[in-house]
């Protein structure tokens, strides 16, 4: 486990007068040896493999103290489950998802990031972040090659 981001999850967890247990520990552990975008479900699963003890609502609480900590963001969300991605030391992107099969492709386009800055000035905001998620059908399911995802896919 990179030692950083333990640091990062204690100096947290310190200054907020939250306790660094085991438990927290462990929650950490799996969300960093887990890649890509993961449900919180999906977490608990791998955190149960590595301790059966471990309850769903310490998994889910922990989950909100790693995006609070800025190892964890939410990513892309279709109609169901939030996921996460890793943030801590990962680069800003934004997402394809396709609706039928639910692939997800990770991009960053420099035209995009000003038109996004451009609106934030025009409007008078001050940027803390931004999301954008482009929903669509992926060239196999386009095509009609595509697999439905695992909850059915969407037609």
């Amino acid at each position: 486990m990179d030692r950083a981001e333990c640091a990062v999850m204690e100096k947290f967890l310190k200054g907020g007068g939250l306790k660094v247990t085991r438990a927290r520990k462990v929650v950490l552990e799996a969300f960093l040896e887990l890649e890509g975008h993961m449900t919180a479900e999906l977490l608990f699963t791998e955190v149960k493999k590595k301790d059966p003890g471990i309850g769903q609502a310490t998994v889910f609480r922990t989950v909100k103290l790693l995006s609070e900590a800025g190892l964890a963001r939410e990513a892309c969300q279709d109609d169901g489950a939030k996921t996460y991605e890793h943030a801590f030391k990962h680069s800003h992107h934004d997402h394809l998802r396709c609706e039928r099969c639910g692939k997800i492709v990770e991009f960053c386009d420099p035209t995009i990031e000003k038109a996004q800055e451009a609106i934030f000035v025009r409007y008078g905001f001050t940027p803390l972040e931004h999301k954008m998620q482009l929903i669509g059908l992926c060239a196999e399911c386009a095509a009609g090659t595509g697999k439905p995802d695992a909850e059915g896919g969407k037609s």
